[in-house]
């Protein structure tokens, strides 16, 4: 799903607009134990709780393709007969209505997922009459060209309030509000089948997790038989430590910058294209770069070789995710130095009376803890 695909769902998801007529949840504590599973009729939901079920469901839609919101492919043969598969187009097919297929979800989800704290488990199921869209873009609501019927879920931690004083309207005096348990922004999720071209895609989820650094792999392994992707933060170190294994001697300053300009200078004009699609780029678009910059074949092949290995044959991978283009920034044990990326060039390494130096172009303003310094020039010796 791209990021139009998935904000045009994700504007659905409100009482008004969408056609969920009640949202299941599963109250779990933090030894995996059930404390409470309901059927909460949308219809029945004040104004203000309807829109804090639905606000909570509709951040599972929320955050950076890639890094939050992740692919998930079915294998054409589990697509065909897997139990995995079959299990998830019975709990669409009816609805989240049988109860045995509903706990089903639930149990799959409690046996994988890894929590400190108790949670909560919400799921809903939606019926979309897709609109038909032009060729200029311009939608056609009275004019649908299939219905598009899917499941939601999010997984949020429980926490308890801190005990305080609240004021009570009907005494106008304040009294102790208690502990109250209070659910969290969801910390995972995913929407089943994938909405790929507007249209129904049973081959693929959307697939989303919170936090960059985890993405709960066995809760994604439970429900779907699938391995996820490494997170994003896993995939920036293991990129980093490609480079620096693979390339060795020949890892330079050179090296660094020409590959983050690279994908930097991608991302922009990504951005600037405003294609729908989300950005990739593949192993010999970064080897491509390699050579560029004078590395040897040998290092190529060596980088080549451990792509694979760290990433899987032919995979592609999200910019953003193996490189942070907002920042550019050099350490020593000791020292730290952060450049603006589009002004990398500032910075350069020499060796210097045998001595290794990293040399930064100080001809404008310079500022030491916020004081502006003046940077003395030689005085020329006189004959």
């Amino acid at each position: 799903m791209n990021e139009k695909e998935i904000g045009e769902i994700r504007r659905r998801v409100r009482r008004d607009r969408s056609n969920m007529t009640a949202i299941y949840g599963c109250y779990v504590n933090a030894q995996k134990e059930i404390v409470s599973s309901f059927r909460q009729s949308v219809g029945m939901m004040s104004e203000n709780e309807a829109e804090k079920y639905f606000a909570v469901m509709r951040r599972t839609l929320s955050g950076t393709i890639g890094k939050n919101l992740i692919d998930i492919s079915f294998r054409t043969a589990q697509v065909s007969d897997s139990q995995e598969h079959r299990f998830l187009m019975d709990l669409r097919k009816t609805a989240l209505q049988d109860d045995t297929l509903r706990m089903e979800l639930f149990q799959k989800i409690i046996s994988s997922v890894n929590f400190d704290d108790s949670y909560l488990i919400l799921v809903g199921c939606d019926s979309y009459d897709v609109p038909f869209k032009s060729r200029d873009d311009e939608t056609q609501s009275d004019a649908s060209c299939e219905t598009y019927t899917y499941l939601l879920c999010a997984v949020c931690p429980v926490k308890q309030s801190k005990p305080g004083l609240r004021y009570v309207s009907e005494e106008k005096e304040f009294h102790d509000s208690g502990i109250a348990q209070i659910v969290s922004a969801p910390e995972l999720g995913f929407i089943f089948p994938a909405f790929d071209g507007r249209t129904t895609n049973i081959y693929n989820a959307l697939y989303y997790t919170h936090s960059p650094k985890k993405n709960h792999s066995a809760v994604a392994e439970a429900l779907f038989n699938v391995q996820p992707p490494k997170p994003a933060a896993e995939q920036k170190k293991s990129f980093e430590a490609l480079l620096t294994n693979t390339l060795k001697d020949e890892c330079s300053l050179d090296v660094v910058q020409a590959v983050h300009e690279e994908l930097c200078q991608c991302i922009d004009m990504h951005k600037e294209s405003k294609v729908a699609e989300p950005l990739r780029i593949s192993k010999e678009q970064v080897a491509m770069v390699l050579k560029s910059c004078g590395v040897s074949q040998p290092g190529v092949a060596r980088f080549n070789v451990a792509y694979e290995e760290a990433f899987g044959f032919d995979a592609q991978l999200h910019p953003k995710n193996i490189i942070d283009n907002k920042h550019f920034e050099i350490k020593t044990p000791d020292v730290s130095i952060k450049v603006n990326p589009a002004r990398s060039d500032l910075i350069e390494t020499r060796v210097i009376g045998g001595v290794k130096y990293i040399l930064i172009c100080a001809d404008e303003n310079v500022e030491v803890n916020g004081v502006s310094i003046h940077i003395d020039e030689p005085e020329k010796a006189t004959v």
